[in-house]
């Protein structure tokens, strides 16, 4: 099988897209191209960003992602499907419903617009409104992997190129990268909303040993937003990087009602950027929108699966 690496142009937008924030968040999102029954995808726990520096891509034999897909072979990680059997990466989570979409690009982000609309059944409204033209369906929440990928599979026709998962993030399909880049713009053009956090001046004094106050601190100062923030997790992401029960379980970050937001100095990077990205939601979300977590089950299940613990041991290491 002649096997070619992914293209500078689509290395060059899936590192556009994951030097974004308002995009992709540390390790969250992913990319892939097909080339016959050949398909590059990102690698589990590597990011976006870095696509034009390192070889964050793995190759994987698509037909047999495909039956992994509709649930005949494998497991759903389509590692057996990897086509380098000495590569010490693993494909990522997402790597069925990449394989099950026939369009030559995919692109999978947490993009603030969408999420914004993702996490209430009012925004689900709002977005079918926005998005009405485009070939676009909207999927309820499920654990991602091999579960997110069947119930893709049973909303999605072949005209589909735009999807919006609940509490979970956007998916843009296309037959060539600048097809896809188009698509990508307009979907943000019609969901973007204004930021209207509240100007925010961190307290004096130090917090809790060993944590810092962060510019994210508005949120406890904002009734509403606070009560939202220790509510649950909205996206799987937060419940990885954060922990469970939003920002009430105090893994990493401890909300101070009223007072701001502290985090642990050696927070990683990916915990930052899941922070920013909380206040990137409740920042835009309308007061008359109510957002509901995915829940104490659905947090366990990601908390207890092997291919998150695998991810999370790449974000956190040294």
């Amino acid at each position: 099988m002649n096997i070619k690496p992914p293209n500078a142009e689509f290395r060059a937008l899936s590192a556009r897209l994951g030097k974004d924030p308002l995009q992709v968040q540390g390790a969250g999102g992913n990319t892939s191209i097909k080339d016959g029954d050949v398909m590059w995808i990102k690698a589990s726990g590597t990011e976006l960003a870095y696509a034009e520096q390192q070889d964050i891509f793995v190759a994987v034999d698509r037909p047999a992602a495909l039956a992994e897909a509709h649930g005949s072979e494998g497991d759903g990680s389509c590692i057996a499907a990897l086509l380098d059997p000495h590569t010490t990466l693993r494909p990522s989570i997402e790597t069925t419903f990449h394989a099950a979409f026939d369009h030559a690009v995919v692109i999978h982000t947490h993009s603030i617009a969408a999420l914004t609309h993702a996490i209430s059944h009012e925004g689900c409204a709002a977005a079918g409104n926005k998005l009405r033209g485009l070939p676009y369906v909207s999927v309820p929440y499920a654990k991602p992997g091999l579960p997110l990928t069947k119930s893709i599979m049973s909303r999605v026709s072949a005209e589909t190129s735009v999807v919006i998962l609940r509490n979970h993030g956007l998916i843009c399909c296309g037959g060539s990268v600048p097809e896809v880049s188009e698509l990508l713009a307009e979907v943000e053009a019609r969901l973007t909303m204004p930021y209207r956090a509240a100007p925010y001046t961190p307290p004096e004094t130090d917090p809790y040993p060993g944590m810092v106050w962060v510019s994210e601190g508005w949120i406890a100062q904002h009734p509403r937003s606070c009560r939202l923030a220790s509510a649950g997790s909205y996206y799987p992401d937060h419940t990885v990087f954060l922990g469970p029960g939003g920002l009430s379980g105090g893994r990493s970050a401890i909300l101070c009602e009223g007072v701001g937001i502290a985090l642990r100095a050696d927070a990683s990077a990916g915990q930052r950027a899941m922070l920013r990205c909380l206040s990137d939601v409740l920042g835009r979300l309308p007061e008359d929108w109510n957002a509901k977590p995915i829940g104490p089950q659905a947090e366990a299940e990601i908390l207890n699966w092997d291919a998150e613990k695998y991810r999370q041991s790449l974000a956190f290491r040294p």
